[in-house]
């Protein structure tokens, strides 16, 4: 897990233990995780710096990746430099699942943008370009050249803190702005899930929830 420390990362970890996951999460500040538990393992470390990802995947399953950095992403295509690093580090394990969170803004390879959703990246949220860019070629990335992983990337709509508001479903055509542990849950089940390998989608909640 890189990014357990984050508003979505934490309540996912939460989630994956209390499903009965053992999870490795690494955190460039540990103490920030705030979880304990007896099949919590929190390594310190930072995507930014050396990581002996050999060492990391050993014993893995899946590996997700939920992160972002606003102002380092502006400069360099921080989380593109990672996943070209992990890809070769998770075929050297056998390490098979990876899930990859997007923000929904990001587009996917060979999509456009709805129009109101190019509208309010070109405005409100222009000052996270960086991020999507990232996001975007790390898409490109794992589109042309791992195929031969079974990685889904969630294009997630990321709101606020609060409650559950229902259930996110994988959706191509609307992206619902969701709570964090909503998008956590979400990308919990769509780590697992065969049908979404190798998709770009977005989630969007129940239609009456």
């Amino acid at each position: 897990m890189f990014g357990a420390t984050g508003q979505t990362g934490r309540h996912f970890t939460r989630l994956a233990l209390d499903v009965g996951h053992r999870v490795r999460a690494v955190a460039r500040t540990p103490g920030k995780l705030a979880i304990e538990h007896d099949a919590l393992e929190v390594v310190q470390g930072s995507v930014t710096e050396p990581l002996d990802l050999d060492a990391l995947l050993a014993g893995v399953d899946g590996v997700v990746v939920m992160l972002g950095d606003v102002v380092a992403q502006r400069a360099r295509l921080v989380n593109t430099e990672f996943v070209r690093e992990l890809v070769p580090a998770m075929r050297r394990s056998g390490t098979r699942r990876l899930l990859y969170q997007a923000g929904g803004l990001s587009v996917a390879p060979g999509k456009r943008l709805m129009p109101v959703l190019r509208l309010v990246r070109a405005t409100i949220a222009r000052g996270y370009d960086g991020q999507h860019r990232d996001n975007e070629a790390v898409m490109r990335y794992l589109s042309s050249e791992a195929d031969d992983i079974a990685w889904v990337a969630h294009r997630a709509g990321i709101g606020s803190d609060g409650v559950s508001k229902g259930v996110l479903r994988r959706s191509r055509t609307w992206i619902s702005i969701g709570t964090f542990v909503d998008c956590a849950a979400y990308n919990l089940q769509l780590l697992f899930d065969d049908d979404a390998v190798h998709s770009c989608d977005g989630s969007a909640y129940r239609r009456g929830r």
